[in-house]
């Protein structure tokens, strides 16, 4: 399907692995033109390649999101390359593990910076130039800020706060005609989710026990079929689709009744 993405100038944070190489994979396949932003420029670069081979384009903007002045920074490159910004898809974070009784108000206050605070600094500072295209952000978040997860109290209130900053700027962005959504992930194997799984004692089983928990086809959603929601999202055919916190998870958050 064209979606009509072709040259539009799309910014994925975290574009180089897990969910956001998908992203950015998919996104590259209609065409765009794909601004990975990530703090290491090899794993971007690594991205690069794979999206070129498969006759897209990407850049590389090597950024640590979690310093504020690091978020102007990418903007602003992207900006001096390409003079435009059609779309922002925020998807950079980590499950960091920063619990109530773990954690401590530094640790905690990193967290928010990791997972939240660049989310809204990457839109505040790009949003003239989507004001200019009445361009589309697209906000990933996790099923922890509805179910919880227990020893993750900063990464769920980040993620509480992705859905409403999404709800929020769907409201504020109304005028400039920029739609603003949300793609909630449960359970979704990634190199990361495999090496986090690996550190348990019984690893196959407990991911066996994951699995069966999921309605749809007992298996984990796959980071294509996050990333195609996200290009939908992010295209005209979806022109009056704003404020939406869209599940794409297999019906694991919602579907979790007992099933007949």
């Amino acid at each position: 399907m064209n979606l009509g993405l072709k040259e539009k100038v799309i910014i994925v944070s975290g574009g180089a692995k897990g969910i956001g190489e998908g992203i950015s994979g998919v996104l590259a396949t209609e065409g765009a033109y794909v601004a990975i932003v990530g703090r290491n420029d090899a794993d971007n670069q690594k991205a690069i390649e794979k999206i070129q081979a498969a006759g897209g384009q990407a850049w590389s903007f090597v950024a640590e999101l979690s310093q504020p002045e690091e978020c102007k920074k990418a903007i602003n490159e992207v900006v001096a390359k390409f003079g435009r910004i059609d779309g922002i898809v925020n998807n950079a974070g980590v499950n960091d593990g920063v619990g109530l009784e773990s954690g401590n108000y530094e640790r905690f206050v990193a967290s928010l910076h990791s997972n939240l605070i660049h989310y809204y600094l990457l839109v505040h500072h790009a949003l003239p130039y989507l004001k200019e295209s009445k361009g589309a952000i697209v906000n990933i978040g996790s099923k922890t800020a509805e179910t919880g997860q227990g020893g993750t109290s900063a990464y769920a209130a980040s993620n509480g706060g992705r859905n409403a900053l999404t709800r929020e700027w769907a409201v504020e962005l109304l005028p400039y005609g920029i739609r603003v959504n949300a793609v909630i992930v449960a359970e979704c194997y990634t190199p990361l989710y495999d090496r986090w799984i690996k550190t348990l004692p019984n690893p196959e089983e407990t991911l066996a026990k994951i699995t069966d928990k999921i309605p749809l086809g007992k298996r984990m959603t796959t980071a294509e079929e996050i990333a195609n929601m996200v290009t939908f999202l992010m295209s005209k055919r979806s022109s009056h689709t704003t404020g939406q916190l869209i599940y794409v998870d297999g019906g694991y958050t919602h579907l979790d009744r007992a099933l007949l």
